[in-house]
């Protein structure tokens, strides 16, 4: 599925939402690192969310900051 990266801050759970579409009950979720949440597409296990913990906190203490998930980047076309 494409569909442009949405992304919301939580400020009071300290939470980094990355979205390509909205959560929903179906989803199934793993935690693919300690305090990063993915949440998959529950037929074809596509990545559609991330959580990211703590995020302000791993912010404050790396001045580099990596997901382990692969990512096919594209700029997004009116078609979208």
């Amino acid at each position: 599925m494409d569909a442009k990266l949405i992304f919301e801050y939580d400020r009071n759970g300290d939470i980094l939402y990355i979205n390509k579409c909205s959560p929903y009950p179906e989803q199934e979720s793993e935690e693919i690192e300690y305090g990063i949440v993915a949440r998959l597409n529950p037929s074809t296990g596509e990545i559609e969310n991330l959580e990211i913990l703590f995020f302000s906190k791993r912010l404050s203490e790396k001045t580099l900051f990596e997901l382990p998930v692969i990512a096919d980047l594209r700029l997004a076309t009116a078609s979208l």
